[in-house]
């Protein structure tokens, strides 16, 4: 039996939901459309959420998987999660006009990238194989670049020189688990080279903080995103680190399952930084019609962060 209503809560998580390098790339897509008209191509989703992707594809947009899809002399648009430069050669060969919504955290790690492969380093790459984030960045120098998924493989990785190694990461991964990687490399490599600062995005520590907070009083944690949101995930796992009894992805309070809720008095709430805030304000009201009315904000930090958009989203001047 569930607790009585009086004795019901919810710990909302803050901050939550969108990012600025999300909110940049769908304002991107819209101003996209705006500018150029329909149809906008998309090379693979904008962000990893599906709320998103079929709002997008309502107001114009085309998803594709590769930039030889988008028919020769169209408009494409790069998502969020960054693109290598292969891909940029493909649409200047295809004539297509390319609109890049990497976002600049994500850029910040591709020049870092470069940059160690310039002065002729193996680069550890933390992160999750054939994540799109980590495909792009592989791409700036694939000699150089090898990935490492996690502690164990860092253990075993193969480098030309010991004394030549540095280690960059995904930017959507758990701190722990880089930090716990990092700690391995460094035992194998004293003298392992560091980007200059960290590459988890603030936005994926902010929101990994809210939930290590609540997560010890919750009995059970909704994390609102999609499968494939790394960070989105990660926030699952920081959630039961912290301490939850249970933690559960749903994309939407649709996939609620009202048994998770025997026996709970508090309910953790977060998103992923993909996540628009209906999809909370969704959960919220269901959890409000299932007792839970009560909601306490767990305030980890403020965000004011904003990128600009890019230059050839800038409106053409009007000639007289």
């Amino acid at each position: 039996m569930s607790e009585p209503a009086a004795g019901r809560r919810v710990l909302l998580a803050a901050p939550r939901g969108y990012c600025a390098g999300v909110a940049r790339a769908v304002t991107v897509v819209e101003k996209g459309l705006e500018l150029y008209g329909a149809p906008v191509y998309v090379r693979h989703e904008i962000v990893h959420n599906k709320y998103v992707v079929k709002s997008l594809e309502n107001k114009g947009a085309v998803f594709v998987e590769e930039a030889t899809e988008v028919p020769e002399g169209a408009t494409v648009i790069f998502s969020a999660h960054g693109v290598s430069p292969a891909v940029h050669r493909q649409a200047a060969d295809r004539r297509l006009t390319a609109i890049d919504a990497t976002c600049p955290l994500v850029t910040k790690v591709h020049k870092e990238a470069v940059r160690f492969a310039r002065d002729d380093y193996d680069i550890l790459l933390i992160g999750h194989e054939g994540h799109e984030e980590v495909i792009g960045t592989s791409g700036e120098a694939p000699e150089h670049i090898t990935i490492v998924d996690g502690p164990q493989e860092a253990a075993t990785v193969k480098v030309r020189d010991p004394n030549k190694v540095a280690w960059l990461s995904q930017t959507t991964l758990s701190a722990n688990e880089v930090l716990a990687t990092v700690a391995v490399l460094k035992e194998r490599f004293p003298n392992l080279a560091s980007p200059p600062s960290d590459d988890i995005c603030y936005a994926t520590q902010n929101r990994q903080a809210a939930v290590k907070q609540l997560g010890a009083d919750a009995d059970l944690v909704l994390v609102v995103g999609s499968g494939n949101s790394s960070n989105s995930v990660r926030l699952v796992e920081v959630a039961l680190e912290a301490g939850a009894r249970a933690a559960c992805l749903i994309d939407s309070a649709d996939e609620i399952d009202e048994t998770w809720l025997d026996g709970v008095r508090t309910v953790g709430l977060t998103s992923g930084a993909s996540v628009p805030d209906v999809l909370v304000d969704d959960v919220l009201d269901w959890l409000a019609e299932h007792g839970y009315r009560q909601v306490e904000v767990v305030q980890a930090a403020e965000e004011h962060q904003h990128f600009a958009l890019p230059r050839n989203l800038t409106p053409r001047p009007q000639r007289t």
